[in-house]
C-alpha cells in the first residue's frame, strides 16, 4: 500500500526549475509558487483548502528565474518571495501587499 493517493498535476509556466511552498495570503493553507525558467515568471497556486489548487497566479521576474524562496523581509509577518535570475543576473523581490 502506497502512503500516497493519486498524482495530481497542476499547469505551470514553460521549464518549471524551483520551487518553494508558504502560506502567501495568511489563510494557514500551504500554497505552491513555481520559478518557470522558460518564460521568464513565476507562478503561483493557492491552496483551494480541500486538497487541491486553484489556477496559478503569474508574476513577471528578471530573464529564466531558477530558484524561488521565501521570507519576511520588511518586517511584517507576511512572507515576501525572492526570486533568482540567472538569464539577467539578478534577483527579484516581490513584497506581499
Amino acid at each position: 500500500m502506497t502512503p500516497f493517493h493519486n498524482q495530481v498535476t497542476y499547469p505551470t509556466g514553460t521549464q518549471p526549475f524551483g520551487v518553494t511552498v508558504a502560506d502567501f495570503n495568511l489563510d494557514n493553507k500551504v500554497n505552491i509558487a513555481v520559478a518557470n525558467y522558460g518564460d521568464s515568471v513565476i507562478s503561483v497556486h493557492f491552496n483551494a483548502g480541500n486538497g487541491t489548487f486553484r489556477s496559478q497566479v503569474i508574476y513577471e521576474t528578471g530573464r529564466q528565474p531558477v530558484h524561488v524562496t521565501v521570507s519576511d523581509l520588511n518586517g511584517d509577518s507576511i512572507p515576501d518571495i525572492i526570486v533568482a535570475n540567472s538569464g539577467s543576473n539578478n534577483i527579484d523581490i516581490l513584497l506581499h501587499r
